[in-house]
């Protein structure tokens, strides 16, 4: 066997309430272990149970705290190698340092790329994330990457919601970046797609130029894959509003970073509602009557009871 007798599931201080969820849907608890500091800064790790033998699977965003979380997860992998566990899987639901993935500028670092060299070489077997920001981070690795995708489970939300109503919407791209997701998430609702081109003068900063199609009186679903500081999402929103003459907003995105003014800004936004999935927990300090939240949890759980069972993960792109 390639994988191990048992699987044992794992957990950094990132994301518990998802990890449990998980363990929910799968049928399993977390193991039991101790991820603390020392009085130093030091990340501590203990695993009060064997893992030896075991397909473990360690989950854990790197989501703000990014640095603190992302070395959490290169020292459960190596305590888990050193422990003589059969495979180790890093389960990432939202991966940090994923928008730096090229040199956009001279003497630029390639972030992502050396993040995926930190969890090879730590003794990671394969990865398990969600909407990369960029698709090609799958390349980075020279270990097996599943990216799985956040699309279907806004799909089904939308079609829930509006039912019969989804004629009189159209899908919006936020940047020329997310056409390609965008546009696979329309053909999936069967709705038209139009897109927002703008200029980044600078680093989460963007102005609205023009919108590339027809929205006049349609109902726009913004979709992304991620929303940070909320600019660009919300100048996307007055554009499509006040120039193009579209009906009303939703946005939805699969990681909720929601770092400096971003719920500020969604809360003065003309945005109806903004959707997330449970990739990044939501903090009191980010609540807003204008977000909602989907849990991704079950489709985890099964892409993890796949990976155990040597079972193709195909159907969950579809």
């Amino acid at each position: 066997m390639s994988h191990g007798r048992d699987i044992k599931i794992i957990s950094g201080n990132s994301n518990i309430a998802f990890a449990e969820s998980v363990c929910q849907n799968i049928g399993l608890r977390i193991c039991n272990t101790n991820v603390t500091t020392f009085s130093d800064g030091e990340i501590s790790v203990s695993l009060f149970e064997s893992v030896r033998g075991s397909d473990v699977f360690i989950l854990q965003s790197t989501c703000n705290p990014v640095n603190d979380n992302l070395m959490e997860l290169l020292i459960m992998v190596d305590a888990c190698k050193r422990a003589s566990a059969s495979r180790i899987t890093v389960v990432i639901p939202y991966f940090g340092y994923a928008r730096q993935d090229r040199k956009a500028k001279s003497r630029d670092p390639i972030s992502a790329k050396l993040v995926a060299n930190l969890i090879t070489s730590a003794g990671a077997d394969r990865v398990l994330t969600m909407d990369l920001h960029a698709a090609q981070i799958q390349g980075f690795f020279d270990i097996p990457v599943d990216n799985l995708l956040g699309s279907p489970l806004f799909a089904d939300y939308y079609m829930k919601t509006f039912g019969n109503n989804l004629s009189e919407m159209v899908v919006v791209s936020p940047d020329v970046g997310s056409v390609a997701r965008s546009r696979a998430f329309a053909m999936k609702m069967g709705l038209n797609l139009a897109i927002v081109d703008k200029r980044r003068e600078k680093a989460n900063q963007a102005e609205v130029m023009n919108i590339i199609g027809n929205v006049e009186g349609k109902k726009i679903i913004l979709f992304d894959d991620m929303v940070d500081t909320a600019g660009s999402l919300c100048e996307a929103a007055n554009a499509l509003l006040k120039v193009a003459g579209a009906k009303e907003v939703y946005a939805c995105a699969s990681h909720g970073v929601l770092s400096g003014l971003a719920i500020e800004r969604i809360n003065n936004s003309p945005i109806t509602e903004v959707v997330f999935t449970d990739t990044i927990p939501a903090h009191s300090s980010n609540s807003s009557n204008k977000i909602k939240y989907l849990t991704a949890a079950p489709l985890f759980a099964e892409a993890i009871k796949r990976i155990f069972e040597e079972v193709p993960l195909s159907t969950l792109f579809r």
